[in-house]
C-alpha cells in the first residue's frame, strides 16, 4: 500500500469526487480516494486543469466537455444502470455497487499520468507514449491496495478491454463510458 500520500491532496481528490461517499465499504473508499491522490500529487495536471481540459484528445480542439464533466457523468451513468439492473435482474444478474461506482471513479485516474499540458494544451505525454491510461490506472490503483475487481474495470474500460472476459460491472462502465464518447467523437469528426 501506498504511504508517501500527502493528505492535502486526499482532500483535493475529496473534494473533486463526492460521489466517494457512494461506495459503502470503507476500506474500498479509502483505496479509491488514495488513488485519485497519488495520482493528483505524481501528475502534472492540477484539479482546475481537470475541470477545463477536454475529456479525450481523440475528438479534435471543438470538444467543450471536460475531463471533469466526462467523468462525472460516466459515474452517474454506471450508478443509474446499476441500479436498475439489481432492480429488475435481482439475483440473476447481481451488480456490486461498491466495485461498479469505484471502478467508474477510477477508470481514468491513470490520464492524469498519460496527458500534460503544452502551450495551455492537454497533450500525451511521453509517459502516455508508452502507457495508456488503462495501464497506468491499475498501477495507481495496486499501489494503494485497490481490489483487483475494480483494477479489472480499470484494466477493461476501453479498447484493451477488448480482448479479454468482462465482469458484469465492467461492462456497465465500458458502455456508460462509451456511450459518452462515441457520438462527440462521431460528431466532431
Amino acid at each position: 500500500m501506498e504511504n508517501n500520500i500527502k493528505p492535502e491532496f486526499q482532500e483535493k481528490a475529496r473534494q473533486l469526487w463526492p460521489e466517494l461517499e457512494w461506495i459503502k465499504n470503507e476500506s474500498l473508499r479509502e483505496t479509491t480516494t488514495n488513488t485519485w491522490a497519488l495520482a493528483l500529487q505524481q501528475s502534472v495536471l492540477n484539479v482546475d486543469d481537470l475541470n477545463t481540459i477536454p475529456f479525450t484528445l481523440l475528438c479534435g480542439p471543438d470538444l467543450k466537455v471536460t475531463f471533469m464533466g466526462h467523468k462525472r457523468a460516466v459515474v452517474h451513468i454506471a450508478k443509474d444502470c446499476g441500479e436498475q439492473m439489481n432492480k429488475f435482474f435481482k439475483d440473476d444478474l447481481p451488480v456490486n455497487m461498491d466495485v461498479l461506482i469505484a471502478g467508474a471513479i477510477l477508470a481514468d485516474v491513470g490520464k492524469l499520468l498519460e496527458y500534460e499540458l503544452k502551450d495551455g494544451k492537454s497533450v500525451q505525454g511521453k509517459y502516455g507514449k508508452y502507457l495508456r491510461h488503462p495501464f497506468s490506472g491499475v498501477s495507481l490503483a495496486e499501489k494503494c491496495g485497490v481490489t483487483a475487481e475494480v483494477c479489472h474495470i480499470i484494466a477493461t474500460h476501453a479498447g484493451e478491454g477488448d480482448m479479454v472476459k468482462r465482469t458484469t460491472e465492467a461492462f456497465v462502465v465500458h458502455h456508460a463510458d462509451f456511450m459518452t464518447f462515441e457520438p462527440f467523437r462521431d460528431r466532431l469528426k
